[in-house]
């Protein structure tokens, strides 16, 4: 399988990297921020580089989207796995709609609501939550637990 990997840095980046026995088996490429952590922690691995901040930055939202449409076009992936945040969305909006799988994994930080990133792709995104009470308020989401790896 051939999946991109796609999210921000900090935490959402850390909680992707918990998510190592599953991706580390199959072809990937990497979406994310460029610093010193994510520089350092990449080496050997396929990188685009995405644009920040995100966070209510209509400008980075619209060159993420086109530099979604390129990497997708481009890598051909069929599954789009993110942790978040805001660089997601447009990745995920566009595998959807070019046939590849589209998962979220909401942060383990997020027991009664989801992120605004989340209820952003639900309607075309598979959503994995870690903790019961999160999928009791969202019964369309998926509960998975916590991830101890």
């Amino acid at each position: 399988m051939k999946a991109l990997l796609v999210c921000s840095s900090g935490g959402h980046f850390a909680g992707m990297m918990r998510l190592k026995k599953f991706w580390e088996r199959n072809q990937r490429t990497w979406v994310t921020f460029r610093n010193p952590s994510t520089e350092s922690s990449l080496v050997g691995e396929k990188v685009w580089w995405a644009f920040s901040p995100t966070n209510r930055n209509l400008v980075n939202l619209v060159r993420n989207f086109f530099l979604a449409i390129y990497v997708l076009v481009n890598e051909k992936p069929d599954l789009v796995i993110t942790t978040g945040a805001g660089v997601a969305v447009p990745f995920l909006f566009l595998a959807h709609l070019l046939g590849a799988q589209a998962i979220f994994v909401e942060s383990i930080t997020r027991v009664y609501s989801l992120s605004l990133s989340a209820r952003l792709v639900s309607s075309f995104a598979e959503i994995y939550v870690q903790w019961p009470e999160l999928q009791q308020n969202y019964p369309k989401t998926i509960y998975v637990g916590a991830s101890n790896s």
